[in-house]
């Protein structure tokens, strides 16, 4: 068993070794005008940040207000708030890739968490079976998993369980919802238009596994409620990683589409804020994130989570390099055959290079040449490499700030002492990402801000997380 640490920690990564356009030797005035030109296109200046802001909640109070706008704001069923004194042991179910995951939660109060945890390999065979037999292995992981780790209930209790199920879904209740497609790889018959969760109680009943689904969870509202448990004040998390998504806590009579039970004075909102602005009206798209967006598996959706997320910078970062060297400005227009395919400048790359504070920009060179082959770089080279580097890591930075602000402002809660969870390789390994949106932060609010809003690495939202779903779930059942 291992202790879970859901504490705000000091994020283990390098600050960005920021580099002064100034001080490159540039090869002509037509690279310096290009490289002007990249920097005006990429800033995101404080009134930009601001009229972002304002459209941000306009699109929330859209998606509050009815079902089908841009941004879903999608209800959660989750209701009420954890305090860090709550103590129990439930179960978490993360399925949604290569492995599921069934994790046990013990919570001992004051902020304490321990766990255990197991990973299974699903075959790619059940992927495309019958939907049956998928969740009748998932039940039966479940179970071995119990076994294995002796935890045994007494009498005719059953097991409270979160199950993170990362595929679209149309949730109707807590622990209620319809597939609305398979993604992933995923393509079980059977299933599309049915309930997720009927599907595992019935396999956990036919099993006699004292087992109930108490929650079906969403990752990003689980990453809010794992960071509340030590956290109290949590008033948000946030997803940046390979993606990016958003979850709040709304008051309940700001949910005008809301039909259910009005009882509980607040809900967690999913917010869905990758789809932001698919009209393309204020994000400053530029024609690299265009030509992006065209070769990518859904054009002209999640037009926000392409300019902000892991899957994405990297290849607007190659688009902009090619683009320089079609036009003579680097590499003496030679191009590599590794950079000249889709996706292969990743967003790891980035992030070593974005670090790199050595004189000759050594790690630099060491992936432009011995990474993507290109047979010789000059200083001019890598240092207009890292400047482009960093105007797309700083952008999504300062519109990461702008979604989060938008929420600080709707809620109020940037007035008083309130914590963002934030979960996702992109904040937790990117140089200077948390410094970047906390300086946004600022910008639109003040000093105060930092004052009073903390944000720090919420880990494990689709296993702590769920767990901590299906106690309030319990919670507000009972």
């Amino acid at each position: 068993m291992t202790s879970t640490p859901i504490a705000s920690k000091i994020i283990p990564k390098a600050a960005r070794a920021s580099l002064d356009p100034a001080t490159i030797d540039y090869t002509s005035d037509r690279q310096r005008n290009a490289v002007e030109a990249l920097i005006n296109e990429f800033t995101i200046s404080p009134q930009l940040l601001q009229d972002v802001k304002a459209s941000f909640m306009e699109g929330m109070k859209k998606g509050l207000k009815k079902d089908g706008e841009t941004m879903a704001m999608v209800t959660s069923y989750v209701m009420g708030r954890l305090d860090g004194s709550e103590v129990g042991s439930y179960l978490a179910l993360d399925v949604g890739g290569t492995n599921l995951r069934v994790v046990a939660v013990h919570l001992t109060g004051g902020g304490e968490i321990t766990t255990s945890q197991t990973k299974y390999r699903i075959d790619e065979k059940l992927k495309v079976g019958e939907a049956k037999a998928l969740f009748d292995f998932m039940a039966v992981c479940v179970d071995s998993f119990l076994d294995e780790h002796q935890i045994v209930v007494r009498g005719d209790t059953q097991f409270e369980l979160g199950f993170t199920f990362s595929f679209p879904v149309l949730q109707t209740s807590i622990n209620r919802g319809t597939l609305i497609t398979w993604t992933k790889g995923f393509n079980a018959s059977g299933m599309v238009g049915k309930d997720p969760v009927a599907f595992l109680q019935d396999a956990f009943n036919r099993r006699h596994i004292p087992v109930r689904v108490a929650a079906l969870v969403n990752d990003t509202v689980g990453t809010l409620l794992a960071h509340a448990y030590n956290h109290p004040d949590t008033c948000m998390g946030v997803i940046l990683g390979t993606g990016c998504n958003g979850a709040y806590i709304e008051k309940m009579e700001n949910i005008a589409k809301w039909k259910g039970d009005a009882s509980a004075k607040e809900m967690i909102i999913n917010m869905e804020f990758g789809a932001f602005d698919k009209e393309r009206q204020v994000l400053p798209l530029t024609m690299f994130d265009n030509k992006m967006d065209r070769k990518s598996v859904n054009p002209n959706k999640q037009i926000l989570e392409k300019m902000i997320a892991g899957m994405y910078l990297g290849e607007i970062t190659r688009n902009v390099l090619l683009n320089l060297i079609d036009r003579r400005l680097l590499f003496e227009g030679c191009i590599s055959a590794d950079l000249n395919q889709m996706w292969t400048f990743e967003t790891a790359y980035m992030s070593t290079i974005e670090a790199d504070n050595s004189a000759t920009l050594h790690a630099t060179r060491k992936i432009l040449e011995s990474t993507l082959s290109f047979s010789s770089t000059t200083m001019n080279d890598r240092q207009i490499v890292k400047l482009v580097v960093e105007l797309v890591g700083k952008r999504a930075a300062r519109l990461s700030a702008a979604a989060i602000a938008s929420v600080l402002d709707h809620t109020g809660d940037w007035k008083q002492k309130a914590a963002i969870g934030i979960d996702g390789s992109l904040f937790e390994y990117y140089p200077s990402f948390n410094t970047d949106i906390m300086d946004g932060l600022e910008e639109v609010f003040g000093p105060t801000v930092r004052q009073n809003v903390s944000i720090g690495l919420a880990q494990d939202g689709s296993g702590v997380g769920a767990a901590l779903c299906a106690l309030l779930a319990a919670k507000y059942t009972n």
